[in-house]
């Protein structure tokens, strides 16, 4: 008998190790929680967001690897609309639980991008398509197992996007985490 591979993980680029997510979604207490997090100005609710991440079990490879946490960066605007980077809070405490540090001074978004929530996993894609940059120099990635950091994961086009930026900036592996993740076709939850 052939096990099915996971649709999802299909979406995956061949550098990620693994993928963890506290919360199935949408619906339910989590994508409420999300939402006041992302939308209703609520940045406090992210240290029990991040608590729960933290407790999420990896291989045990990634657990001895990960060197560092880089949260998916928001555009200059949308960041300053919102007042905080919601990634970068989760990320803040997910570094205290897990005792590795968060680097923010490693990718950047270099354009800003419409909001993923209504797209097709097409349009998710282009709309992300040359939205990242790597900033850090290529030494100082060299070798590293990164985790990137985000509250959702759709379709994994933003994680992957930032994942070969890394990538190709000489970061050797990438994981990711999240707090809630969307079912692909073909879930069975």
């Amino acid at each position: 008998m052939r096990s099915k591979r996971c649709r999802w993980c299909e979406l995956l680029p061949p550098y990620v190790r693994g993928v963890r997510s506290a919360y199935a979604m949408p619906g339910g207490h989590a994508e409420r929680i999300v939402h006041a997090l992302k939308y209703q100005g609520w940045p406090g609710v992210a240290p029990a967001m991040a608590k729960r991440m933290a407790r999420l079990r990896f291989p045990i490879d990634v657990e001895e690897e990960r060197a560092a946490l880089v949260p998916v960066p928001l555009s200059r605007a949308r960041e300053r609309e919102r007042g905080y980077n919601q990634s970068a809070e989760l990320a803040r405490t997910l570094a205290l639980s897990w005792g590795i540090p968060v680097r923010t001074d490693v990718i950047v978004r270099s354009r800003a991008t419409v909001s993923q929530t209504q797209l097709t996993p097409g349009e998710r894609l282009r709309n992300v398509s040359g939205a990242f940059q790597a900033v850090a120099d290529r030494a100082s990635l060299r070798g590293l197992h990164l985790v990137l950091v985000d509250d959702v994961v759709t379709t994994a086009a933003t994680l992957n996007a930032c994942a070969t930026v890394l990538h190709s900036g000489g970061a050797r592996i990438l994981s990711y985490v999240t707090f809630g993740r969307a079912p692909a076709l073909g879930d069975r939850w």
